[in-house]
């Protein structure tokens, strides 16, 4: 089993960057696809990134393509969402979560696929 701990959020102004880290515990983090998620006030969970187990493979959700990067240290058990020029439409509580990937092939864009969840850490960008 994996938990895990988001945090780096906070207010930041249009234009600015932010980076939150997903910090993970459990032996087996190496074998995990991790993704990025976020929920606005009044609306659904969206996905916003995926990371393979390996790094190898990468995607985005096309509203924060070019503008937000993921990445991982498994070394350390942490994945990160780089984000840059951020907008007030990225305003939301951003979630991470993962599941084991050597054992499901599952599609990393779907809310679904994702065994465990953080807590979420509250981003808002100001206009």
């Amino acid at each position: 089993q994996v938990q895990l701990v988001e945090s780096g959020g906070g207010l930041v102004q249009a234009g600015g960057s932010l980076r939150l880290s997903c910090a993970a515990s459990g032996r087996t983090f190496d074998n995990y696809a991790m993704g990025w998620f976020r929920q606005a006030p009044g609306k659904e969970r969206e996905f916003v990134a995926f990371i393979s187990w390996n790094g190898g493979r990468t995607y985005y959700a096309d509203s924060v393509k070019g503008r937000f990067a993921i990445s991982r240290d498994n070394a350390k058990s942490m994945v990160y969402l780089q984000m840059y020029s951020l907008k007030p439409d990225d305003t939301a509580v951003y979630y991470c979560a993962g599941w084991n990937q050597l054992r499901s092939g599952r599609s990393g864009l779907l809310e679904g696929s994702y065994d465990y969840w953080g807590q979420g850490t509250q981003v808002t960008v100001s206009s």
